[in-house]
């Protein structure tokens, strides 16, 4: 397993930015490579990506989630293996710090290149960084979900 941790601040309340990480289908605006997500049920997704010509469809079920504070995951059915949690943490009221920790298992040779790379860690840190122009040219939420899990 590798592990990734990136961070980033964002111009938007903590509430601001919790909720729309709980918004999933949004997630191909601002993740390179995601294709398409779906929201089965409150705790289950179905991923689409696409990466380097490669597609992989893989469901992730959401192990815990506190509102304004964070969301964790870890995939249960297909080819891609990983699990995380984002946490978000409180600046002032209007700055929050968006923390995103990965860990990810390599499939195959390819996978294990881009790994070593570090390729992974330069897709998170960019998702990061278009979450945050997602959210602060939006100023506001797509939606919400506070349930906790």
């Amino acid at each position: 397993m590798s592990r990734v941790e990136e961070s980033i601040e964002v111009r938007v309340p903590v509430r601001t930015a919790y909720n729309q990480w709980t918004q999933f289908e949004t997630f191909p605006e601002f993740m390179e490579g995601v294709e398409r997500v779906e929201q089965k049920t409150d705790t289950l997704t179905h991923w689409v990506t696409k990466v380097a010509g490669a597609e992989r469809e893989f469901d992730a079920r959401i192990t815990e989630q506190i509102p304004d504070e964070r969301v964790a995951w870890t995939t249960v059915e297909g080819e891609t293996r990983q699990a995380g949690v984002v946490t978000f943490h409180r600046l002032d009221e209007d700055r929050t710090k968006v923390m995103l920790q990965l860990d990810h298992e390599p499939d195959g040779m390819k996978d294990t290149v881009g790994d070593k790379l570090g390729l992974v860690r330069s897709r998170v840190k960019g998702d990061l960084k278009r979450f945050k122009e997602f959210i602060e040219e939006r100023g506001s939420e797509t939606g919400a979900w506070r349930g906790r899990v």
